[in-house]
């Protein structure tokens, strides 16, 4: 990487390159003499629509903009945190950089009779390939229907258009970022709708040797979003979760500095939900994950992930 540009690399779709647009943005406030250029590349994830579990999981869409960035065809990669797979380590040679200011973390109910989640009438079918979503829903509205939905968020609004479903549950983030927010009907509490692991979160990721660019993006990096980001991901990595996993949780740092974990796991029916919730206190942020996610083992987490196919 030359001091003055910096090649950025990333998923091709709509989604994915405003967020690019926002990690140049925050670049150039801070480091005005920068340059920038962005590297698309389309993932496994993007050009297959079945089955994630089949291309090797959430790793899909990382996989691609991983080989760049070690391949030396680009310096920084931007992700989602929920897109990086925690059951196993970052690509050898790569590190975090920074973990930006987190967004909106809940999940948002799209309807276009403008109906809320608890007006929906039976046998409503709610477009959503996320086992985390339809675990839920089975939990508390087991009268809706989850009809199996992927593609990029503009691509699931042509869909819901054409009838495929009758409503959708997206990311509020995600729509803000590819400026659709006047499509949301409801923007789900994370009591109603718990959250993925590292949602809102864009990460940073570069090679290991570049100091002088890890130097230059730690500045973008927010300290409350890497401690919360940090507990997440230890505590799904302690878990061992894959991508059929029914996990749900979040941290939060609260005004004065403490940080809480809240996590559950889901049987796919929504019929078995282990919960735990607990402080940090004097723990940094990892010990905290690993120590939600021994108390959900105690609780027999890990039969229930291992009975889950992927």
């Amino acid at each position: 990487m030359s001091a003055d540009l910096i090649r950025i690399v990333s998923r091709d779709s709509p989604m994915a390159l405003a967020q690019v647009e926002r990690v140049r943005a925050e670049l150039a406030a801070l480091h005005p003499d920068t340059r920038t250029e962005v590297v698309p590349v389309r993932t496994t994830g993007d050009k297959w629509m079945g089955d994630l579990s089949a291309v090797e999981g959430k790793g899909a869409f990382t996989k691609e903009v991983d080989a760049a960035l070690l391949a030396g065809e680009a310096d920084l990669a931007v992700h989602c945190v929920k897109d990086i797979p925690a059951d196993r380590p970052l690509p050898a040679g790569t590190a975090f950089a920074a973990f930006l200011r987190r967004d909106d973390i809940r999940d948002a109910l799209i309807h276009p009779g403008g109906l809320c989640l608890d007006e929906l009438p039976a046998g409503t079918r709610i477009g959503t390939s996320s086992v985390r979503r339809a675990a839920q829903l089975a939990a508390s509205h087991p009268h809706l229907l989850c009809v199996p939905m992927r593609g990029n968020a503009n691509r699931r609004l042509e869909k819901l258009a054409a009838g495929e479903a009758d409503a959708l549950l997206l990311a509020a983030s995600g729509l803000e970022r590819i400026g659709r927010p006047d499509v949301i009907t409801e923007i789900l509490s994370p009591e109603v709708m718990c959250p993925p692991i590292g949602a809102g979160v864009l990460a940073l990721q570069c090679r290991e040797g570049d100091t002088g660019l890890i130097d230059a993006v730690s500045g973008l990096g927010d300290p409350a979003a890497h401690r919360e980001t940090t507990a997440e991901r230890m505590f799904l990595h302690v878990l061992q979760g894959h991508c059929n996993s029914p996990i749900a949780g979040y941290a939060q740092v609260e005004r004065n500095g403490d940080l809480s974990l809240r996590a559950k796991v889901f049987t796919p029916d929504g019929k078995t939900v282990l919960n735990a919730h607990e402080w940090a206190g004097a723990l940094d942020p990892a010990t905290l994950g690993t120590s939600v996610a021994v108390s959900l083992l105690r609780q027999g987490a890990r039969e229930l992930i291992d009975g889950i196919a992927h």
